[in-house]
C-alpha cells in the first residue's frame, strides 16, 4: 500500500550532471580524468594510472549537461512533474579541492545551499549521498584513496561541514554511493589505483572496513547535530538466481548473494557476518582492525537501506555456461534466457524488482528506499520534435508494478526515485547516447549541442502518474 509521505521522484549525481568541473574553486574529481568509452574509459577505469597520465582531450564530466549552472531551470520541470524527493550527490573536491584542506570552499558550499533551497521552493525532499564515486583526485595521489584509515578522518571532517550547513535542510542521507562496488571498480568506489600485481582483494576490503567505520561514525555524528536526520548506506542490488536447480548452482547462487550483502550486513546489523571468515580465507584476505573498531560498527547502525536495481543476476558451476554472460553493472552475470536485454547488455527483469526487496527486508527488517532504477537506450528525435519514448514507459510501468506488490508483501519502503531523471553522462561508459531521462539533453557522445532540455513522452507520463497517486493515497 502506497502511504501518504511515500517520495515519488528521480536521481542524478554530481559527477554525472554538474560540469563546471574546476569553477568556484572546485579540485579535480574521478571522473574529470575519464574519456568517453570510445576514446578508452573502460581501460581508464580499471588502469586509472593510465588515465592520470594521458591526455585524452575530451572528458564527458568536464561540462556534462551543465547542472551546475541550469539547476533552476532542471528543478523546475522535476517540480512540473511533482517530484516530491530529488536524489543528488555532493561533490567533495567543490567542498574540499583537495580532500584535505583546512577550510571548506565557500564557494561550493554556497553552491549547494541555493540547490537544496529551490528543492524546499518546490517542496521536493533532497536525498543526498555523501560521496558517489567521487573521492577527490588529490586523495588519490597523496594517500592511495580509501586503502589508508586516514581518509576516514577526511571524511568525517567534510561530513561535520555538511551536517552542520544543511543538518536542517537536508532529511535523507546516504553516505557511500553503492559500497559494495568498490570490490569490482576500486577507483570509483575507493578512489584507488590497484596495480596488476597487488592484492585487488586485500586492498579492497581493507578499504571498505575503513568506509564501513567512517559511515558509523558519520551517523554518530550526524545524530548528535540533528536527530531527526535519517541515515542511510547504498548497494547496488539485485538478486542471484541459481541457473538450475542443481544443488551446485544453487550453492553458487547463495555464495554470490552472500558477497553482495556483506558490507550492508555490517551496516545494518554493526557487526560482520559470520560467513565473511570463510570469504576472507578464500581470498586470503588479513583484515586489520583497529581497537574500537567494533564498538563503533555495532553501535551506530543506518536507519534505512537504500539501493539501486537494474536487472536481477544469474550465476552457476557448468563449464558450458560460463562465457554466456551480460552486463550486470560491473558485476558479471550470466545470460538468463528467459529475459530481454537492452543493447547495453542490461537484462530487463521487473520481477526481479519484486524478489530483491524481499529478499532484503527479510533479511534486514529496515525501511527500504529504491534510488536508482531506469532504462538506458537511445532516444530518437521524431520530424515533430517529439520523442515518443513507449519502452522507457512500459520498462518503469512493470518495475513499480512489482515494486507496489513487494509493499503489499510487506516490505516497507520509502519511495522510488528513477535514475538519470534528466539525460546525463553515463558513469560506466561515459556516454550522453546511453539516455534514461524523462528530460531529453541536446549533448552528443563528442559533447556536441545546445544542452537545450526537451520534454520525453514519458515526461507527461510520470507527472500523470504521480498525479495519480497523489489522488489515491491513505
Amino acid at each position: 500500500m502506497i502511504k501518504k509521505d511515500f517520495l515519488w521522484g528521480g536521481a542524478m549525481a554530481a559527477n554525472q550532471c554538474e560540469g563546471a568541473y574546476l569553477e568556484d574553486g572546485k579540485g579535480m574529481s574521478p571522473m574529470d580524468i575519464l574519456p568517453s568509452v570510445q576514446h578508452g574509459r573502460k581501460e581508464a577505469m580499471y588502469h586509472p594510472e593510465i588515465a592520470m597520465n594521458t591526455n585524452y582531450g575530451y572528458y564527458p564530466s568536464h561540462q556534462s549537461i551543465d547542472f551546475y549552472h541550469r539547476y533552476k531551470e532542471d528543478l523546475a520541470l522535476l517540480a512540473e512533474m511533482g517530484f516530491k524527493a530529488f536524489r543528488t550527490s555532493i561533490s567533495w573536491a567543490r567542498i574540499f579541492p583537495s580532500g584535505d584542506d583546512e577550510i571548506p570552499n565557500e564557494a561550493g558550499l554556497l553552491f549547494y545551499d541555493n540547490l537544496f533551497d529551490e528543492c524546499q521552493k518546490y517542496h521536493m525532499e533532497p536525498v543526498v549521498t555523501i560521496c558517489h564515486f567521487d573521492t577527490p583526485l588529490s586523495l588519490t595521489k597523496r594517500y592511495g584513496g580509501w586503502s589508508d584509515r586516514r581518509l576516514i578522518d577526511l571524511y568525517l571532517n567534510y561530513c561535520k561541514v555538511l551536517f552542520q550547513r544543511y543538518g536542517k535542510k537536508v532529511k535523507y542521507w546516504i553516505t557511500f554511493n553503492e559500497i559494495n562496488m568498490i570490490t569490482h571498480i576500486p577507483f570509483f568506489g575507493g578512489g584507488m589505483v590497484v596495480k596488476d600485481e597487488e592484492h585487488m582483494d586485500q586492498i579492497v576490503y581493507q578499504a571498505a572496513h575503513h568506509q564501513l567505520v567512517a559511515s558509523a561514525l558519520a551517523t554518530k555524528m550526524a545524530k548528535s547535530i540533528n536527530p531527526e536526520i535519517q541515515m542511510g548506506c547504498m548497494l547496488a542490488a539485485g538478486s542471484f538466481y541459481p541457473y538450475s536447480c542443481n544443488p551446485v548452482d544453487v550453492w553458487a547462487a547463495v555464495e554470490k548473494n552472500q558477497e553482495v550483502y556483506l558490507f550492508i550486513d555490517v551496516q545494518v546489523k554493526g557487526k560482520y557476518p559470520s560467513y565473511a571468515k570463510k570469504i576472507w580465507s578464500e581470498k586470503k584476505i588479513t583484515l586489520h582492525m583497529e581497537e574500537g573498531d567494533e564498538a563503533i560498527l555495532s553501535q551506530y547502525p543506518v536507519d534505512y537501506i537504500a539501493f539501486s536495481y537494474y536487472s536481477s543476476r544469474l550465476t552457476g558451476v557448468s563449464p558450458e555456461i560460463k562465457g554466456n554472460v551480460a552486463d550486470g553493472n560491473a558485476i558479471t552475470t550470466l545470460r538468463n534466457p528467459h529475459l530481454d536485454i537492452t543493447p547495453w547488455g542490461r537484462q530487463i527483469d521487473p520481477l526481479g524488482l519484486r524478489i530483491t526487496m524481499n529478499d532484503l527486508y527479510d533479511r534486514y527488517e529496515k525501511p527500504l528506499f529504491v534510488v536508482e532504477n531506469g532504462l538506458g537506450v537511445e532516444d530518437i528525435i521524431e520530424e515533430d520534435g517529439s520523442i515518443v519514448d513507449d519502452y522507457r514507459i512500459e520498462y518503469m510501468k512493470k518495475h513499480i508494478d512489482t515494486m507496489i506488490e513487494a509493499m503489499n508483501d510487506g516490505v516497507e519502503c520509502l519511495g522510488y526515485l528513477s535514475w538519470g531523471c534528466i539525460d546525463l553522462v553515463s558513469a560506466g561508459t561515459g556516454e550522453m547516447e546511453k539516455r534514461y531521462g524523462f528530460i531529453y539533453v541536446d549533448r552528443d557522445n563528442e559533447g556536441n549541442g545546445t544542452l537545450e532540455r526537451k520534454k520525453k513522452k514519458s515526461f507527461y507520463w510520470y507527472k500523470d502518474f504521480i498525479k495519480s497517486m497523489d489522488e489515491t493515497k491513505e
